[in-house]
């Protein structure tokens, strides 16, 4: 009897099942080798959004498989839309989307210095170094720049009083955006949006108050913040009053509709007079209904479902005006902003769980008329919305990302008033730092702890190249600087201005966000360094 080719197991049910071996199907990479891989993976992520880093980086244009056009510059964004195969390539892909979700900003940043770590290690694995040796040199010498990070930090005024040091820093941060023309007005929103819902004793920001919403037409200038809810919806009904005040508003997630039989029977309609009479019966359900939402007191009802063209004319007749088709997150913030309850059943609305808002208007744009709701005035006034506009999908989308980081960041300074300055700067004084340490050690690890000065100096590198300077002569001239007069302010003059003092230029960053790209990427570079076996299919592809 000839052998199965693998062996008999049993599961918990005490069923056989066979395990076939495939190990000479299965492609396998150990060793220098397989670091080696992954190295060159990651570095061509790094290298392919190097160049969008700083105000003068370059966009990428992403196309979808179903055609969709996406530009942008944001680090994010480029490598969620990218199909990357290589695991290595994912990790890095995963490493930009921690940098968003926590900080928002620096997700362009935190790629390119992981690339430049890993390019770094690959000379030091070419000089017999172990990668763990590596791996701990890197950590180690993280936690000097992080020192040093907290040394040149600086005290920033937050306070809603004066918003001017915060716009600065947005500018910042929108600078680099394709939006940067109009920056100055964009950070104006963002910081008042963040300002509005900000809760100075606890020094958070609840994020779920401020909504971004995007209508295509118009200028990016017409972007306007408004303080309450802005959903795409109109009246149910065209001849329903296109403005409210002092509104009593009825969230329902119940619609106007007969109740329906929870029965498999059918109902047949054989005569007139049946048909009459479930004619009359639904009029009588209508009636009830819209007499409920009255009694309550509502005097606008605003509902998750749709109903149908005799309820909305009865609703029209009953004087009571009416939203219908609002989505479960536009629901949760109008009930969050009007203090409102969501009320799932007519016969559960009372007076009380109702939502107040000063006013309910229509707003029409252009020459479409397009048509919107404000909910404004509402009884939690800290719910705001930003409204972006723009000349096609395209720009208001990447106007909404630009949007997204700025607010991030001025989060990040209520939380943390602290910032560094930017240009590469920060990195430069952090290089200088863990370079002079490594004449201090005496062990191994120094040659990691001089890689890592030398990674660092990748963003100042790539911000000098991406604005059209000499890239070496540059970071040279402001080494020589810092090193020279201490001052941690000096970095790449990006905008050519002819002076390097990001202090006078008003070139800040979060300090939150700074430390948090460094601890970031050298965590990701540790565990890379540390996989020293890869198995795939034998096709072989990701290899």
């Amino acid at each position: 009897m000839a052998s199965l080719p693998g062996s008999i197991a049993f599961d918990e049910y005490g069923r056989p099942f066979i395990i076939i071996r495939d190990q000479e199907r299965q492609k396998r990479l150990t060793g220098i080798d397989a670091l080696k891989s992954h190295i060159m993976a990651a570095q061509q992520i790094a290298n392919t959004i190097r160049t969008s880093l700083g105000p003068k980086g370059l966009d990428k244009m992403l196309v979808s498989p179903d055609g969709e056009v996406t530009v942008t510059n944001d680090g994010a964004t480029i490598l969620k839309q990218m199909d990357v195969e290589h695991q290595i390539g994912k990790l890095l892909v995963q490493l930009s989307q921690s940098q968003d979700d926590e900080i928002g900003d620096g997700t362009t940043g935190v790629v390119v210095l992981a690339g430049a770590l890993l390019e770094q290690a690959s000379a030091l694995l070419d000089q017999g170094i172990h990668p763990i040796r590596i791996a701990d040199g890197y950590e180690l010498a993280c936690q000097k720049a992080v020192e040093r990070l907290d040394k040149i930090a600086e005290m920033f005024p937050v306070s809603a009083e004066d918003p001017e040091p915060l716009i600065k820093v947005a500018m910042t941060t929108l600078g680099s955006k394709i939006i940067n023309k109009c920056h100055r007005q964009m950070a104006e929103i963002a910081v008042k949006a963040v300002l509005s819902v900000a809760n100075f004793e606890t020094r958070d920001v609840n994020f779920e108050l401020i909504k971004v919403e995007g209508k295509v037409g118009g200028r990016l200038e017409d972007t306007m913040l408004v303080k309450g809810v802005v959903i795409d919806k109109t009246m149910s009904h065209p001849q329903m009053p296109k403005e409210l005040r002092n509104v009593k508003l009825a969230i329902l997630t119940c619609p106007f509709e007969p109740p329906k039989p929870k029965t498999k029977h059918k109902l047949d309609v054989t005569s007139v007079e049946d048909y009459k009479d479930l004619r009359k019966y639904e009029q009588e359900k209508f009636i009830e209904m819209v007499d409920l939402v009255k009694k309550a007191g509502a005097t606008l009802a605003i509902c998750q479902w749709g109903f149908d063209d005799e309820a909305n004319h009865l609703l029209l007749q009953k004087q009571l005006p009416a939203v219908r088709w609002v989505g479960g997150p536009e629901i949760e913030l109008i009930a969050i902003a009007t203090g409102g309850r969501i009320v799932p059943r007519f016969e559960e609305l009372s007076p009380d769980k109702l939502g107040t808002a000063g006013l309910v208007r229509e707003i029409s744009f252009g020459t479409t008329k397009d048509r919107m709701l404000v909910i404004e005035e509402c009884s939690n006034s800290r719910a705001v919305t930003i409204l972006v506009r723009g000349g096609n999908a395209m720009i208001v989308e990447e106007a909404k990302r630009s949007l997204h980081d700025a607010l991030c960041i001025v989060r990040s300074l209520v939380q943390e008033p602290r910032v560094v300055y930017g240009g590469g700067a920060a990195e430069i004084a952090c290089s200088l730092a863990v370079a002079q340490h490594a004449h201090e050690l005496a062990s191994l690890e120094q040659y990691a702890f001089r890689a890592f000065a030398e990674a660092l100096e990748s963003t100042p590198l790539a911000l000098a190249e991406n604005s059209g300077l000499s890239a070496i002569h540059a970071l040279a001239e402001i080494k020589a600087k810092q090193s020279a007069s201490g001052d941690s302010a000096l970095g790449i003059d990006c905008m050519q201005t002819g002076n390097p003092n990001m202090r006078e230029q008003h070139v800040i960053e979060s300090l939150r966000s700074k430390r948090q790209q460094l601890i970031l990427a050298t965590q990701l570079v540790k565990m890379i360094l540390k996989i020293d076996d890869v198995r795939s299919p034998a096709d072989g592809r990701n290899m």
